[in-house]
Order: C-alpha cells, then structure tokens, then sequence
C-alpha cells in the first residue's frame, strides 16, 4: 500500500453548496494491468469499490472507494486494525482527522472547511 496507493482530500468547486466547495474523501491503489487479480482481490477484501483504467491504453489500473460510507465503515476501520508501518501512517491520520470532522458535519461550515483545507495541506510533504 506505501508504494502504490493514497488516501486523498479532493476539495473541488461545487456550486450547489453554500460554500462553493465540496470536500471528497478518495482511498485509491494503483498497479499495472498485469496486477489485475490483485486489484480484484481489493474489492473482495473491501467489499466496495471499483477497478478503472488510469490510462487510455489499460496499462494502469486503479483500485477505488469513494463512497463516505464505505470510507468510515470499511477502509478506516481496516487500517486501524492493520496499521500502516510507512510513511503513509501520517497520511492515513489526517484522512482519518478529516473523516471525523466530516462525521460532525464541519466540511458544511466555513471554519470546518478552512480547518480541512490545513489538514490537507500538511498531507504527502515529506515532512517529520
């Protein structure tokens, strides 16, 4: 997982909220096709998600949960039975910290949303 996967804070545009933005939370493996059984195996393990082509041509796929249920009661709760060792330990910490405050509902409010928005920004710096 260190290698090959993320966990991600999309923030994006979203014109249908009242803040103009929206806050996504993305878990995602990716490997080359000839890893495809593996990517398999994730949605089994998982029990949601999906596998999709990174590149036109197929030779990069990526395994994919998006869905806020499936981040809380599936991915999360994976991890923290199965702690990451790396440097993606820290990452999956803020992903965490974001899930939660997303629970509480603060990505709906303005000091909710900046408070995410400096969480990701302290995600994937090489920093101690």
């Amino acid at each position: 997982m260190d290698g090959e996967g993320c966990f991600f804070i999309n923030i994006y545009k979203k014109n249908s909220s009242v803040l103009g933005e929206g806050v996504k939370l993305v878990f995602k493996i990716t490997q080359d096709k000839r890893n495809n059984e593996l990517l398999k195996s994730f949605v089994k393990i998982f029990g949601c998600g999906g596998i999709y082509n990174q590149s036109i041509s197929g030779n990069v796929q990526y395994f994919i949960v998006t869905k806020f249920s499936d981040i809380t009661d599936k991915i999360i709760p994976f991890f923290e039975a199965n702690p990451l060792q790396g440097a993606k330990s820290k990452e999956f910490a803020n992903f965490k910290e974001v899930a939660e405050l997303m629970k509480e509902g603060a990505h709906l409010t303005y000091s909710g949303l900046s408070l995410i928005k400096q969480i990701k920004s302290r995600m994937n710096k090489n920093i101690d």
